[in-house]
């Protein structure tokens, strides 16, 4: 099956920072693709692995970069798909800078922002599969499978957590 999803990092620095991310796809069946371009410089790989996956049907792209972060920008200009950014902290800014550029995409190319790092990667699959779910109900199901799981996964250890806390 074609790649549904496709997640970008600008760099290889940025693969166990963004792994996490994969992980989620693929626990909740989503065919993807995961490699290595940049905004400033490889412009034309980015482009043609773009016009590539376009073609074959992608229908969202996760980009992760850190300090300048134009790589979901630059995907953004090139696709009318969900284009969802994961600012990477890799500059002696923590993030921020990461984050503003991410954030801050000129009107009429919107760039879908999560958390940073590690965190973010994870929220951007789940957003990912969300987006995809509005028109595939069976991975409508997983999702409600994933969060009952949450639900439940909390509830045994609040039972635990206060198992242990008896008074005397």
């Amino acid at each position: 099956m074609e790649a549904r999803v496709a997640i970008f990092i600008g760099s290889a620095s940025d693969e166990s920072v963004v792994t996490p991310c994969a992980d989620v796809l693929k626990q909740l069946g989503i065919p993807y693709v995961f490699t290595i371009t940049s905004a400033h410089r490889t412009p034309e790989r980015t482009a043609t692995l773009v016009d590539d996956l376009e073609a074959r049907g992608c229908q969202v792209y996760i980009c992760a970069a850190g300090m300048a972060a134009h790589l979901a920008g630059a995907v953004a200009a090139r696709t009318t798909k969900p284009v969802i950014g994961i600012p990477i902290a890799a500059s002696a800014l923590n993030g921020m800078d990461a984050l503003l550029a991410t954030l801050q995409m000129p009107p009429g190319f919107p760039v879908a922002t999560v958390a940073l790092d590690k965190a973010g990667a994870r929220n951007a699959a789940w957003l990912a599969a969300e987006i995809l779910a509005l028109h595939d109900p069976a991975l409508h199901e997983r999702l409600l499978a994933a969060r009952a799981k949450f639900a439940a996964d909390v509830a045994a250890a609040g039972d635990e957590l206060a198992a242990r806390h008896q008074p005397c």
